[in-house]
């Protein structure tokens, strides 16, 4: 059983995930309304806003499926979060660098399922390259949290076995 106290040292963490499901939305719509599909407008030398639809997972991933992969990462992105926030509930404010990492994945997570369950695919509208030859697949605010929330959890479980083998 999860207590009254556990819900209430999760309530910032959750937040956060708000927040990026919040932010990752308005940048979406914004996007989706300003930009034409395709299009590209340079930033920077290596930064452009484009507007793409990716209808498979990272790096568009069975984007050339036939449908059913919308189902399959729906139902993927909703174990994981139910997961994370089982995780949240447990650890509280006990470790802070896993709860970030892990609310930065949530809202990731959430973010990019309103897509698939609202337009069937996730929009995507940032796009780093270097010069014209190399394109990194566009991607959004929702893809940054979760790799931002990985990276914070790598260095977390790595900084943390060095602390507890020394």
């Amino acid at each position: 059983m999860i207590s009254m106290s556990a819900f209430k040292q999760v309530q910032r963490w959750w937040a956060l995930a708000c927040i990026i499901i919040i932010l990752d939305w308005l940048t979406k719509q914004w996007a989706n309304t300003s930009l034409f599909y395709g299009q590209e407008i340079p930033l920077l030398p290596f930064f452009d806003l484009t507007l793409r639809y990716n209808t498979g997972a990272a790096f568009s991933f069975l984007a050339q499926e036939g449908g059913w992969q919308r189902w399959f990462f729906t139902v993927i992105a909703l174990a994981v979060s139910v997961g994370i926030s089982w995780r949240l509930l447990k650890i509280g404010n006990a470790n802070p660098w896993e709860s970030l990492s892990l609310s930065l994945i949530l809202g990731g997570a959430l973010g990019n399922l309103y897509d698939r369950l609202a337009y069937g695919h996730v929009i995507d509208f940032i796009q780093l390259h270097w010069q014209q030859s190399w394109y990194f697949p566009a991607f959004n605010i929702a893809d940054s949290a979760i790799s931002i929330g990985v990276v914070v959890m790598l260095l977390e479980g790595f900084f943390n076995k060095k602390a507890v083998s020394d």
